[in-house]
């Protein structure tokens, strides 16, 4: 089960996630019509060699083994194909910043599968010079989508709005949709980058970094007692750090306090909130 991550190690999280997610990215400025750099080729595939790691295998086969469908021994865990980049909808971009590309780059990933057929997604960033598989989630979301937005729009950037779990490829001024949620928020034919950009800023602009709300603690959710209920249940997408390491308060929620911290609590929603939803996408 997921749970809420403490509000001290949230904020700690917060001042260094601008430093340590923010991984490779190439030197030529981005604008918004472009999209964000691309991360090095050099840094793609340290991400993948981190991913291969015996340490990082050896986690994955108790990942694949937590709920006893393969045996820890019998897990066999391999890494297909390369690390993608994953991008999340920029606060910076919501405020309306010039120039600003409309996602920014928060981590790599990975796929792994286990020798019953399971799937995970390795979540991979840079830290002190070396790079570090941070957590481990069920399901192949990232690359999943990363090759459908490549199918969509060859050249587009893939991102993610996760406050409402929704995927979109953008390029040429467009954004489209690669799931239902994004379908729901801007069509089946997408919208203008304009558009989008005015969507975001109204569901989004009062909750940026200074904001009433962003000072109030609301921001992530850390102080609604019933964000947590039914996080992590059913057949949701579950998520643990790849060192196995554990709070005083329980498991931490990667996606809360590494991976997409920036775009998450700045725009107002919790990790448990994410994996909920992600829980009743793959419940329907």
């Amino acid at each position: 089960m997921t749970r809420h991550l403490p509000r001290h190690l949230a904020r700690a999280a917060l001042a260094t996630s601008a430093a340590s997610l923010l991984v490779g990215l190439a030197t030529p400025a981005a604008t918004a019509d472009s999209g964000p750099p691309a991360p090095s080729a050099a840094s793609r595939d340290a991400a993948h060699k981190a991913a291969q790691a015996p340490k990082t295998l050896e986690t994955l086969s108790r990942f694949f083994s937590r709920e006893g469908a393969v045996t820890r021994a019998a897990a066999d865990p391999r890494v297909e194909g390369k690390a993608v980049p994953v991008y999340y909808l920029s606060p910076e971009f919501v405020a309306g910043k010039k120039g600003a590309p409309v996602a920014r780059l928060e981590f790599l990933a990975s796929k792994a599968v286990s020798s019953d057929g399971q799937e995970a997604s390795l979540w991979t960033v840079e830290r002190g010079g070396s790079w570090q598989v941070v957590n481990i989630a069920t399901g192949d979301d990232e690359t999943r989508y990363a090759r459908a937005g490549a199918k969509k729009l060859p050249g587009g950037t893939v991102f993610h709005e996760p406050q409402i779990n929704a995927w979109y490829v953008q390029g040429h001024a467009r954004v489209l949709p690669l799931d239902k949620d994004a379908v729901r928020a801007v069509g089946a034919d997408g919208t203008s980058l304009a558009a989008y950009r005015k969507r975001v800023q109204k569901a989004y602009g009062d909750k940026l970094p200074g904001s009433a709300y962003e000072k109030s603690g609301k921001a992530g959710g850390y102080d609604d007692a019933k964000a947590g209920q039914g996080a992590g249940q059913g057949a949701g997408r579950t998520s643990e750090q790849a060192s196995g390491q554990t709070s005083g308060e329980g498991p931490v929620t990667v996606a809360s306090s590494l991976a997409g911290a920036g775009a998450l609590v700045a725009l107002g929603l919790s990790g448990t909130a994410l994996m909920r939803r992600r829980a009743a996408r793959q419940r329907g």
